[in-house]
């Protein structure tokens, strides 16, 4: 799980110095940029990631204590609440086009749909791997003594919640 960890970290590192480099070269589309965005949305997408997350951590926590039905229960709320970014992302994409802000929008626009995207697929990744965490955890495969599966997956879980934490402020806060 490290090693994917490691990479998906990379893999943002990278995207993290394109917007560096778009901002650098375009500084007056970036200033204007957060502007355009629903910040409703950008807020509604980092409550449901962190909600998710601290679900996940309940979860473990509720492992780590014995209580497999508990554990279960917090997994299926941070699954329900972690399907709110995509559907959020439905709505914005939405607002977004309704205001013109497709791929002709400029630079800016297209940063933040590349970045955001992408986030949106690890995003998705975490929602399988919640459901794989979920039957494995019905299915009597975690313990008290062994659920190494559970821990690896929040560990995912909450790399892609840091990623989004940078992201947020990138795109609808800073000017």
């Amino acid at each position: 799980m490290w090693v994917g960890i490691f990479c998906e970290l990379t893999e943002f590192a990278l995207l993290f110095a394109v917007y560096f480099i778009a901002r650098a070269h375009n500084p007056d589309a970036f200033e204007a940029g957060p502007g355009r965005l629903s910040l409703a949305a950008g807020t509604g997408y980092t409550l449901m990631l962190l909600t998710s997350g601290w679900c996940v951590a309940r979860a473990l926590h509720a492992m780590r204590a014995g209580r497999k039905p508990a554990c279960l229960r917090w997994l299926l709320a941070g699954f329900v609440f972690g399907l709110g970014y995509p559907l959020i992302k439905i709505l914005e994409l939405r607002w977004n086009f309704s205001h013109g802000l497709d791929s002709n929008a400029g630079v800016f626009v297209v940063t933040y749909y590349y970045l955001t995207f992408t986030h949106l697929v690890h995003v998705f990744w975490g929602l399988l791997g919640m459901l794989w965490v979920m039957a494995r955890t019905a299915g009597g495969a975690y313990t008290v003594a062994e659920h190494g599966g559970l821990e690896a997956f929040a560990c995912y879980l909450h790399a892609t919640d840091i990623l989004w934490l940078m992201i947020f402020p990138l795109f609808y806060v800073l000017r």
